[in-house]
C-alpha cells in the first residue's frame, strides 16, 4: 500500500513531519496485515515489529488495533470537525452546510492511497464485531463534537431537529460507504463516494414523506 505525505506535510516542522510519517506506517503496515491475515491474526507486538516501533510508541498515535485499524475514516471525521469551526455560516439550510463541510473533509484527507485504506477499514468493521463496536463509539463521540460546534456557532433551536439531522446525514453517509464499498473490480475512487453521497443526501427529504402503501394482492 503505497504512502503519500498529508497535503501540506512539506511546510510542517520536521518534528511534526518525523511524527505524521510514523503514524502513516503505522496505519499502512496495521492495514495491510489485517487485510491479509485478519484482525485477529496479528499481535499489537508483530505490528510493532512490522513498522520497528515500540509498544509505548504506538501508545502515542492510538488507543488500541481497534483504532489503527479505523484510521482513515476516523482522519476524515476529525477533518470534518476541523472544516466546521469555519464553514461559511451563510443562511443555507444546515444540511447542505453539512454535506459540503463532509466533502471538503473527504477531499483534505483523499490522497492517493485513502480509498484502498479506507475499503480495508471498512471491510473490517463490517466482519469484526470489536472494530464495528469501536467505529460506532467513535461515531457517537464525534457527533456530540459535531452539536457542540454548531450550537456555538449556528443561532440554533433547543429542540431535537439539529441532533436528527446529524443522525441522518451520518446514516446518509453509511449508506453511500457501504454501497462503495460493495463496488464490483478495482477500490472505488473517492469522486465516486462523494458522488453516492451527494446522491443519498439527495434522497433524505423523500424518506421522509414515503408512503406506506400495501404491497398489492396476488393477481
Amino acid at each position: 500500500m503505497t504512502t503519500a505525505p498529508p497535503l501540506g506535510e512539506d511546510r510542517k516542522p520536521l518534528r511534526e513531519r518525523k511524527k505524521q510519517r510514523t503514524r502513516q506506517a503505522l496505519v499502512d503496515a496495521a492495514l495491510d496485515l489485517f487485510g491479509s491475515r485478519g484482525f485477529g491474526g496479528v499481535t499489537l507486538d508483530e505490528l510493532c515489529e512490522e513498522v520497528e516501533v515500540s509498544k509505548r510508541t504506538f501508545f502515542r498515535y492510538f488507543g488500541s488495533k481497534e483504532d489503527v485499524a479505523m484510521a482513515p475514516l476516523q482522519d476524515m471525521w476529525r477533518a470534518f470537525l476541523v472544516e466546521l469551526e469555519t464553514a461559511p455560516a451563510d443562511g443555507r439550510p444546515l444540511l447542505e452546510l453539512m454535506q459540503d463541510t463532509l466533502l471538503t473533509a473527504l477531499d483534505q484527507v483523499a490522497d492517493e492511497a485513502w480509498a484502498g485504506r479506507a475499503l480495508v477499514s471498512y471491510r473490517l468493521s463490517q466482519v469484526t464485531p470489536s472494530v464495528n463496536a469501536q467505529s460506532l463509539h467513535f461515531c457517537e463521540t464525534t457527533m456530540g463534537s459535531v452539536l457542540e460546534v454548531l450550537h456555538r456557532r449556528l443561532d440554533l433551536p433547543g429542540d431535537p431537529r439539529p441532533a436528527l439531522l446529524g443522525d441522518i446525514m451520518v446514516a446518509a453517509w453509511r449508506h453511500a460507504v457501504a454501497g462503495w464499498a460493495a463496488t464490483a473490480g478495482d477500490p472505488p475512487g473517492v469522486p465516486e463516494l462523494a458522488t453516492r453521497f451527494r446522491e443519498a443526501v439527495a434522497c433524505l427529504p423523500a424518506s421522509l414523506t414515503l408512503p406506506a402503501t400495501p404491497r398489492p394482492e396476488p393477481g
